[in-house]
């Protein structure tokens, strides 16, 4: 039986990645290594058959934990544990520049000395900056510009794993999405949050116009590629997983105020947020070519299963409203 190590496997994208992992590949076993920060928990783990994965609560910054935690001669190790949310990333880049720079480099070398199989880098698309209207999406070959804290901390990541390709020879692959939605979201992040204040019927707050453009893609798809990254994608290969699918955040707030039967009346137009990109958009024409990629949950179905769920599990909303 073949052995992958999951960093951030308790979080939002990482519990989606083990679930697919204990579910539709019959010979892995998943060593998931969270450290249960606020957007981390084990209920995310939730009707995962436990007899296929081993948890170790740990940080990626400490590298004897990472040591010990990870089998020696493992398959791959996934790095999806990072600091993600850009409000928090403006307030204090110190823990962003820790987790998401420190630790990916605490990873690849514990992976060199653990003799890991291949390294797959989970990244953001915010990491190429700002997509001029108008323009064509960008693609891995896109400079990379990142402008705000969190999304330069993603950048210098991948700028580590390029150093320990050329470097050392590991094997890495690194893959760059767009925004995620789906279920078991941390609701600091605009689609849950927005249910969270609609539920109560307080106002959704909305930052300047409401008219800033990205590609939402759901996480079971981004998932998907990311296995697909692991089985066929190139060494020292980016491959960009879009669902060709802009909205602007108010399209966004509105499809789920007309999901909730609520009235967009509750929208509230807040100030702008320091650094704000207006568009992110990528092509994902890579994936779909070397990996036969293709996004599958369409948005409006899939928005309408991720209100389902959120209503199913309001307590979820209620705890997250309690700790924030």
């Amino acid at each position: 039986m073949s052995v992958i190590f999951v960093t951030g496997g308790a979080g939002f994208i990482g519990s989606e990645f083990v679930r697919q992992a204990v579910n539709e590949l019959a010979d892995e076993r998943v060593v998931v290594f969270d450290a249960l920060t606020y957007a981390g928990s084990l209920d995310n783990l939730e009707g995962v058959d436990a007899s296929r994965y081993s948890f170790v609560e740990g940080d990626i910054c400490d590298r004897d934990a990472v040591l010990q935690a990870m089998p020696s001669g493992c398959d791959a190790v996934f790095n999806f544990a990072a600091e993600t949310h850009v409000d928090r990333s403006i307030k204090s880049a110190n823990e962003f520049v820790r987790t998401n720079v420190l630790g990916a480099q605490v990873l690849l070398d514990v992976a060199r000395e653990r003799g890991a199989g291949r390294f797959i880098q989970i990244s953001t698309d915010e990491v190429t900056g700002n997509v001029p209207e108008g323009s064509a999406p960008f693609d891995e070959n896109s400079p990379t510009k990142p402008n705000s804290p969190y999304a330069a901390s993603k950048a210098a990541a991948e700028m580590m794993v390029r150093a320990a390709v050329r470097t050392h020879g590991l094997d890495a692959v690194i893959t760059r999405s767009g925004n995620n939605y789906g279920p078991r979201q941390y609701p600091e992040k605009l689609i849950p949050l927005m249910i969270s204040h609609a539920l109560r019927d307080e106002p959704l707050p909305v930052y300047g116009d409401g008219l800033y453009r990205r590609d939402w893609v759901h996480v079971e798809d981004n998932c998907r590629a990311i296995r697909l990254a692991f089985e066929q994608g190139r060494t020292a290969e980016i491959y960009s997983v879009g669902a060709r699918n802009e909205r602007t955040n108010l399209e966004v707030v509105k499809a789920v105020l007309d999901i909730l039967e609520k009235p967009h009346s509750l929208i509230r137009h807040t100030a702008d947020r320091p650094g704000h990109d207006r568009r992110y958009a990528t092509d994902p024409s890579k994936a779909e070519a070397e990996l036969g990629w293709q996004a599958e949950v369409e948005w409006e179905a899939g928005l309408k299963k991720t209100v389902a769920w959120y209503l199913e599990n309001r307590s979820r909303l209620d705890a997250a409203s309690e700790s924030g």
